[in-house]
């Protein structure tokens, strides 16, 4: 009987003894599971953090990309918590034939894409235009002023420097207009390089093309087009060229440009448009 109980108790020790076994087993299989999970979690973290810095620096890049290729960029981290488009007319704006790789140039290749893309976007509430153009091709030009007045988005342009030539159009074709003080726009005829046929219909052609350009300005501003013409046709201020030069509030007074204003206010402006047209949509 002795013996018999005593195998017994041997038998629970034993039992006991494999059961320990095997919960230590299972013990240190939870814990290796444990830091397994925890090393491949910051593992995960560590990709996910480098993923994230890969992410930002190629949107810098891509931002700075766009920035050199074609001066354009998305101010999305505004304060007034509203998207805005920044596109900029710079140097001259070239027509069907690359100019030389020294001249700085607007490419309407670039410009009319974008614009498309924008009206379509909803990531986009309204669009900066900076100008700071020696002007350019007409049709290139006039192109583009279409396309910015036609935009269903608020738009709104600031001259900087200059806006001379066909950079006229560009300047009005917006909702509203700033130009800084020290700004100039130069108002002269059609010009054409290259050969010339002196025949009648090439002075028709020109005169087309000069009234489609006086049309669109006049219907964008407060410009009448008897005015434009005879700003265009002024023989007293340049010496070697017809034309009048606007510095300022002078191009406010003809009634080309909204206001004289900075960046502060354009930027102020076309907020509140945004703004207007929203609360128009409730």
């Amino acid at each position: 009987m002795e013996q018999k109980e005593k195998l017994q108790e041997e038998n629970q020790h034993a039992e006991r003894a494999t059961d320990a076994i095997k919960n230590k087993t299972v013990e240190n299989k939870v814990m290796k599971n444990k830091e397994l999970q925890n090393t491949e979690s910051k593992i995960e973290k560590a990709e996910n953090k480098e993923r994230k810095k890969d992410e930002s620096k190629k949107e810098q890049l891509d931002e700075q990309e766009l920035i050199r290729e074609s001066g354009q960029l998305s101010l999305a981290e505004s304060r007034w918590h509203q998207k805005i488009h920044l596109l900029s007319v710079i140097g001259e704006i070239e027509g069907h034939e690359c100019l030389s790789s020294n001249t700085k140039t607007t490419k309407y290749e670039h410009v009319l894409p974008k614009l498309a893309e924008i009206e379509d976007s909803d990531q986009v509430d309204g669009v900066l235009v900076l100008l700071n153009t020696v002007g350019g091709d007409v049709e290139s030009g006039l192109a583009i002023a279409e396309m910015i007045s036609s935009l269903s988005k608020p738009t709104v342009s600031l001259v900087l420097g200059g806006s001379h030539s066909i950079g006229v159009p560009l300047a009005v074709s917006t909702d509203y207009s700033f130009i800084v003080p020290s700004g100039t726009m130069v108002i002269h005829p059609v010009r054409m390089s290259g050969t010339v046929i002196g025949a009648p219909p090439t002075y028709d052609y020109f005169q087309q093309m000069q009234n489609r350009i006086i049309h669109f300005i006049a219907s964008h501003s407060r410009a009448d087009e008897k005015r434009l013409e005879q700003l265009m046709m002024n023989t007293t201020m340049l010496t070697k060229d017809l034309g009048t030069i606007l510095v300022g509030a002078d191009a406010v007074k003809e009634g080309l440009i909204d206001e004289v204003g900075g960046i502060d206010q354009a930027l102020h402006k076309l907020h509140e448009i945004i703004r207007e047209q929203k609360n128009e949509c409730l």
